[in-house]
């Protein structure tokens, strides 16, 4: 692990050395609009209303340093160490049950614990987004979208790397608002997005 983490580091050094605006616009995901919440997202906030109604202050992606990148894989990796995948079927006894786990849990546990986290070590809220997407089976998935300076970075409970979103395989369907963690936005499809059109507007 301790060569993996080495090796990340020389991406991080790669990322760093970013010039191009055409590269550099690619790395950043692009909103289209306010969507609808998912269900066990909602759900989640009527229990933890406090969650939920945070109006959000620091819009800015978080700046990309070195501690910044370490923090982001030592997160991903404890918790996907830490916490044995399940189903909320049988945690729960039901399809759809978003919570913080405690030992247990399936991807939007492992996201909401990343997310608590990593805000908890400084991160603003603002450039944590739980977000969903489908993976190339078709299945619906959710993981941490971490904005920074340097382009949108994904958490996954599936890997232990961290990587630029449009290095993934996913097809990216909404996520939280830069504004507020109860708001939901829908992010354009990779194969419609033009380097002119990012949106710098807070979501």
């Amino acid at each position: 692990m301790v060569f993996a983490f080495r090796i990340l580091g020389v991406v991080f050094m790669a990322l760093v050395g970013l010039t191009t605006a055409a590269k550099a616009a690619s790395e950043f995901m692009i909103v289209t609009g306010q969507t609808s919440q998912p269900i066990g997202h909602y759900e989640f906030c009527e229990r933890l209303p406090r969650e939920c109604k945070i109006r959000n202050t620091v819009l800015q992606p978080v700046k990309l340093t070195q501690n910044v990148w370490d923090m982001l894989i030592d997160v991903n990796h404890s918790v996907n160490a830490r916490i044995t995948p399940a189903t909320d079927m049988e945690l729960y006894g039901k399809e759809e049950y978003w919570t913080y786990p405690v030992n247990a849990g399936d991807c939007e546990d492992y996201v909401l614990e990343k997310q608590k986290e990593l805000r908890d070590k400084g991160i603003p809220l603002a450039s944590l987004l739980i977000t969903v997407v489908r993976k190339p089976d078709g299945e619906g998935h959710a993981v941490l979208t971490v904005r920074t300076d340097r382009g949108d970075f994904i958490l996954d409970n599936l890997h232990d790397e961290v990587f630029n979103w449009k290095d993934t395989e996913y097809t990216y369907l909404k996520r939280q608002s830069t504004q507020s963690p109860g708001k939901w936005v829908s992010i354009e499809q990779r194969d419609d997005i033009v380097v002119s059109s990012v949106n710098n507007n807070g979501n």
